[in-house]
């Protein structure tokens, strides 16, 4: 069997990122993706390809509570779901880090501070080109630098939105954004600013992805190795079960193995449950660091709503995810609980609307579809989801994924919706501005959105109540690591993704020192 220093499974925001920081260690580093590269094709920028044909969707099967099967948007191509991303790469508040009480229940503390991993947030914001604008948003968190790039300019649509909303005594601010878009010298700018980023692959490798700069500098070390189309199924164990002794990869030709003093894995909340979950042994008879019963618990994926209004005069905006509202993070003056996180979404087009509703569209004549599109402003609002030990990923002996989920916070999430509709009403008192009568289009987004999962294998102090210690560590095995959104014990109201990149690259210096 071959044999590695660190072996990583997944290549996404964690994994990747992960890679990228061993990779000058000189160490031997095995990376594994179950996905091959994204093609770099035309059709990665046709709304039709991409929202109706679902082009790039992995083909897996999981099942809901009921028994019922689904295919879940899930995207396995190296560099992970940030190939598809929207690249908005916030940090959670440093209030997230301690325990926080909402409507539903407690949002529980993390075993960390915000403080410890400020610095890395510093760090992967650096790695990760984030354009942004310290100082506009109330709940922003402290920093010890600026942000790396100066923020992505509104255009006029989107301006006059923001002046409105700070004329009537909100504080919208400039979101973070994770493109590599030199608005001083568009001439030599990898990113040419158009409307085919959120929810669509790059082709000219100008988002911040985790494949574009994780994977891609990590390989460009010798000690550094990528292996695609290579599905781990199961991690083995020496003969007293404390320590990863192999890690099994499915092939046509029969089953590879190999061999690392490191074992990380960074599959995905639900990916990463099922594989420690179907390593189950004799000494680990309920799944692989699940002595706790805490693999596949506390699955989170934010209560999230895309909703759309209609503006009186035309909306030519291309990249519109510029603006974020956070007034209502913490609550509201009629709701002491918190609500959540307001910010744009890419620019609707009318092929969106038939890919993702269509029942409601199938009978709209396509003129009304593009003039709703060409009108529409954007937004996605999320509301934090609570964790709760019966919202899980479990699997059987044949490998079935089963994915049980109830919703939380819903009186939060019903509150900010409403409160974002308010906005929009008392913004009308602008002549000319929006339509009076609003015409939204609100969509829910099912459980197979899955855009955001995390939990499932959370870090913590105590190894009753948690699957990984401190440094993200399994509690019952010596060299068996996590570092993607699965370790979260809370996942706040805003995306993800730039929080995995920071614990991934705190992991890192923890692995570092370990390795010396």
């Amino acid at each position: 069997m071959d044999a590695y220093d660190v072996i990583i499974i997944g290549t996404g925001a964690g994994g990747g990122t992960l890679a990228r920081h061993l990779a000058p260690s000189g160490k031997r580093i095995l990376l594994l993706e179950r996905g091959d590269w994204l093609p770099r094709e035309p059709q990665n920028w046709s709304d039709q390809d991409v929202f109706v044909d679902n082009r790039y969707v992995s083909p897996d099967t999981w099942y809901d509570a009921s028994g019922k099967p689904f295919q879940p948007g899930v995207h396995y191509f190296v560099g992970g779901a940030t190939k598809l991303y929207g690249a908005a790469l916030y940090r959670l508040r440093k209030e997230d880090f301690g325990e926080l009480q909402h409507h539903d229940g407690i949002s529980p503390a993390w075993p960390i501070s915000y403080d410890v991993l400020e610095p890395y947030y510093t760090l992967a914001e650096q790695h990760y080109h984030v354009h942004g604008a310290r100082g506009e948003d109330p709940t922003e968190p402290p920093s010890s630098a600026p942000y790396p790039h100066p923020a992505v300019s509104h255009e006029p649509r989107i301006q006059q939105l923001a002046d409105d909303l700070a004329a009537a005594g909100y504080h919208p601010f400039h979101a973070p954004c994770g493109i590599m878009l030199d608005e001083a010298n568009i001439p030599f700018s990898t990113c040419i600013r158009c409307a085919t980023c959120d929810g669509f692959p790059c082709l000219v490798h100008a988002k911040s992805d985790a494949e574009v700069l994780g994977v891609r500098p990590a390989l460009e070390h010798p000690n550094v190795t990528l292996m695609t189309n290579a599905k781990v199924v199961r991690l083995g164990t020496n003969d007293g079960g404390t320590a990863v002794s192999e890690v099994v990869v499915e092939g046509e030709g029969g089953d590879e193995r190999f061999v690392g003093d490191v074992v990380v894995v960074a599959c995905g909340a639900a990916n990463t449950a099922k594989l420690l979950l179907q390593s189950a042994s004799e000494k680990h008879p309920n799944g692989l660091a699940n002595g706790s019963d805490q693999v596949g618990r506390n699955y989170m994926f934010h209560d999230s709503t895309a909703v759309l209004a209609l503006s009186r005069e035309e909306n030519q905006t291309a990249y519109q995810k510029t603006l974020g509202l956070n007034d209502f993070y913490f609550g509201a003056d009629d709701f002491e609980y918190p609500l959540g996180n307001v910010q744009m979404v890419g620019k609707s087009t009318a092929p969106m609307f038939r890919g993702e509703r269509p029942r409601d569209t199938k009978l709209a004549p396509e003129w009304t579809l593009e003039r709703m599109a060409r009108h529409a402003i954007d937004f996605w609002l999320s509301t934090e989801d609570l964790p709760q030990a019966d919202n899980r990923v479990t699997v059987d002996r044949e490998g079935k994924l089963t994915l049980t989920y109830s919703e939380t916070n819903l009186e939060a999430k019903k509150r900010l919706y409403a409160k974002v509709k308010s906005i929009l009403g008392q913004l009308d008192m602008n002549p000319g501005h929006l339509i009076h009568r609003f015409a939204y289009m609100k969509n829910d987004i099912p459980v197979a959105g899955c855009a955001h999962q995390a939990g499932t294998a959370r870090f913590g102090t105590d190894p009753g109540t948690s699957v990984l210690d401190v440094n993200c560590k399994a509690h019952e095995l010596d060299n068996l690591y996590v570092v993607d959104t699965s370790v979260f014990p809370s996942i706040g109201a805003v995306n993800p993704a730039l929080t995995a990149m920071a614990n991934s690259l705190r992991v890192g210096d923890h692995l570092l020192e370990r390795m010396k």
